[in-house]
C-alpha cells in the first residue's frame, strides 16, 4: 500500500509502499524495489539519489534513480521510529523520530546527528525545508508546529 510520495531527479515520482520502494513514471509505468524494512517518508537527496526511513528497522536508506540501495544506516537512538524525511538546506537530510520525540540529520555521508525536542512524547511526524532556511515540523501529540535550524535550534513553536 503506497504512503509517501516524492519527486526524484529522474522525472519520475518515488514512494514508500511497506517493505518496497516503488518508482512511477508520468506515463503510469511502476518498478519496485525491496528495501529493509517498513519504509515510510522518502525524498530527493542533494547526491541525486532519494533517501528514505525505515520505521521498524530503525534506519534512514538511500536508493539511487537506478533503483539500487546503496546504503541503510541505523539511528543511534534504539527504537526511534524515524518517519519522514526532508532535504535541508544545509545539504543534508533531516527526519522526525516519532517514538523517542527527536529530529535527525544525516549528511550524505551517513552521519547522523540526533537532536532532543523540549517536550518528550511530543510525536514528531512530518519535517520539510523552509523558506527561512530552518525545518519546519510537525508535533501530533502536542497539536503544534515546530521548528529547527540546522544548528539545533528549536525554535519559535506555534501556540495551539
Amino acid at each position: 500500500m503506497p504512503e509517501w510520495i516524492a519527486a526524484g531527479p529522474d522525472g519520475a515520482l518515488w514512494f514508500t509502499e511497506g517493505s518496497k520502494i516503488g518508482r512511477i513514471t508520468t506515463a503510469g509505468v511502476i518498478t519496485e524495489f525491496t528495501s529493509g524494512g517498513n519504509s515510510t517518508g522518502i525524498a530527493a537527496g542533494p547526491d541525486g539519489a532519494l533517501w528514505f526511513a525505515e520505521r521498524d528497522a530503525n534506519k534512514i536508506g538511500r536508493i539511487t534513480t537506478a533503483g539500487v540501495i546503496t546504503n541503510e544506516f541505523t539511528v543511534p537512538t534504539s527504537i526511534s521510529l524515524p518517519q519522514e524525511i526532508a532535504a535541508g538546506p544545509d545539504g543534508a537530510l533531516w527526519f522526525t523520530e516519532s517514538a523517542r520525540s527527536k529530529i535527525g540529520r544525516i549528511t550524505t555521508a551517513g552521519v547522523i546527528t540526533e537532536f532532543t525536542l523540549p517536550m518528550i512524547g511530543s510525536l514528531p511526524l512530518g519535517i520539510t525545508a523552509g523558506p527561512d532556511g530552518a525545518l519546519w515540523f510537525t508535533e501530533n501529540s502536542r497539536n503544534k508546529i515546530g521548528r529547527i535550524t540546522t544548528a539545533g535550534v528549536v525554535t519559535n513553536e506555534s501556540a495551539d
